[in-house]
This record gives structure tokens, C-alpha cells and sequence, in this order.
């Protein structure tokens, strides 16, 4: 069983909180992850998941995934829950992440990059990537240095 930890089922830096969902064993990419909800002044504006551990499918899927509300987006959400989950990569020995995103999801990249991440490359995925589908749009994948 994986060593899931509670110090980090509630993290805060006002106005947000990200309060713990789910902590997962193994996702359908074979690693465990935390998955949080995201809170400004108690109230719900997304979600944040962070997956322990570099395979395969996370060089394309990505260590992070983020999503904020339709209505709360361009507010530096995301960015600002990630910053938060990296002491539970760090915790957990993570020397590095790997952050994606569609390659025009431009949001999503000036995200990644505000992060400090740096580009690897701009790729198709390959087939045997969990996610993939017929028609993808190639990805952006990212590296941040923790």
C-alpha cells in the first residue's frame, strides 16, 4: 500500500485551500495520487490532483492536473494550487514534475510556464499512451525542476 500522508489533507495560503478529496492507490496510469479540492475563502472553484511517481503515461498526462471553474478562470487559480501541492511531490521525493497541456490551450501553457517549468517538446502522443485518441492534438510537455 502506498504511504499516503495526512499532513497535507488540508493546505492553505489565504485566500485559498486546498481540502483533500480522494487519495488514490493507483490511477488508470498505475501511479497513486492526492486529488483536492480547490477552495478561495471556502468556496469551491476547481479541482487539483497530483500523481506520485514518473512513468510513461505521465511524461504525457502530465504529474498536475488542474481544472477551475469556467466562471473563476483567468484569476491565477491554477497556478497558485500547484505552488501548493509541490511540498507533497517534494514529501514524497519527486525531484521533478512533468506538466501538459494541449498544444493551444494557451491558459493551460502560460500556467506551466508561470510555474518556471521549462518546454521539453511539442509532441504527438504515441499510442500506447493511455489517453490517446484518434485525433489528438499534439502536446505541450513541460519539466519543473523541484
Amino acid at each position: 500500500m502506498f504511504p499516503f500522508t495526512d499532513q497535507f489533507d488540508r493546505i492553505a495560503s489565504d485566500p485559498m485551500t486546498l481540502q483533500i478529496i480522494e487519495k488514490n492507490p493507483a490511477g488508470v496510469d498505475g501511479l497513486p495520487f492526492y486529488y483536492y479540492d480547490i477552495l478561495i475563502n471556502g468556496a469551491p472553484v476547481g479541482k487539483i490532483s497530483l500523481r506520485i511517481g514518473v512513468n510513461f503515461h505521465t511524461y504525457y498526462n502530465g504529474s498536475i492536473g488542474y481544472e477551475v471553474d469556467e466562471l473563476c478562470r483567468g484569476r491565477g487559480y491554477a497556478r497558485a494550487a500547484c505552488r501548493l501541492v509541490l511540498p507533497v511531490a517534494r514529501h514524497h521525493g519527486m525531484t521533478h514534475l512533468y506538466l501538459t497541456c494541449a498544444e493551444s490551450n494557451i491558459p493551460s501553457f502560460h500556467t506551466i510556464e508561470g510555474l518556471g517549468a521549462e518546454l521539453v517538446e511539442i509532441c504527438q502522443v504515441p499510442r500506447e499512451y493511455f489517453a490517446w485518441r484518434a485525433g489528438m492534438e499534439r502536446q505541450r510537455i513541460y519539466r519543473l525542476a523541484l
